[in-house]
């Protein structure tokens, strides 16, 4: 479980893949200080496991699903990213509840300064809108944001100066892609108050009489 609070910015030092799969390295210094072999480290949104570091370079696998459903197929050496470690249980929570598991890709529309913010419009897929409410929470490449205003395709999220300086998503462009992850709360609730209206094929049980009588009882 993660906040979508960025600790540090890594840079990708060496990406390899193989096919559909990546072994990454991402130098880094805050958060290599009580680094374990099996760790959870959040990569621009993306949970993954640490299979071994040395100092200052730590070592991630993507697996082919991981692969094709976020941009870290996307990285190449240099490339800036977010990092966050695992919650720990005695620490503050100042973002929301994040599970580093990715649920999309987003485009962005457009940046404008205001002020001094920025105003990012990121295209999301428009089957998974309902998702999403103004002022809601969403995390975006693993830093958490709340969502100024909703369009039938598209959020909009303002970044205050000190999120576009310690996050990569001030470096962002038009065009340009990032890893999505829905607030899990709005998720919860949308899968339970909808149940019900799975096709009843699915619903049915299935331990029938036969099927009883089949398996000894």
């Amino acid at each position: 479980m993660f906040t979508g609070l960025v600790e540090e910015l890594g840079i990708v030092k060496h990406n390899k893949k193989t096919g559909h799969s990546i072994s990454i390295t991402i130098q880094a210094e805050q958060i290599m200080e009580d680094m374990k072999i099996g760790d959870s480290i959040a990569i621009n949104g993306v949970c993954l496991t640490v299979t071994s570091f040395e100092p200052n370079l730590f070592t991630v696998d993507v697996m082919p699903n991981t692969f094709h459903d976020t941009t870290l197929r996307l990285l190449n050496s240099g490339t800036g990213v977010n990092l966050e470690r695992a919650m720990a249980a005695n620490g503050r929570f100042g973002g929301h509840f994040v599970s580093g598991h990715v649920d999309c890709t987003g485009m962005i529309l457009s940046t404008k300064k205001v002020e001094n913010s920025t105003l990012v419009e990121i295209q999301i897929p428009e089957d998974q809108v309902h998702l999403t409410m103004d002022k809601g929470s969403i995390t975006i490449d693993g830093t958490s944001l709340t969502i100024f205003k909703t369009t039938s395709n598209s959020i909009y999220v303002s970044l205050i100066p000190h999120t576009s300086k310690v996050s990569m998503i001030g470096n962002k462009r038009k065009g340009e892609l990032v890893n999505i992850e829905f607030d899990l709360l709005a998720k919860y609730f949308y899968s339970f108050m909808n149940r019900d209206k799975a096709p009843i094929i699915e619903r049915e049980s299935k331990l029938t009489a036969s099927f009883l009588r089949e398996n000894g009882f």
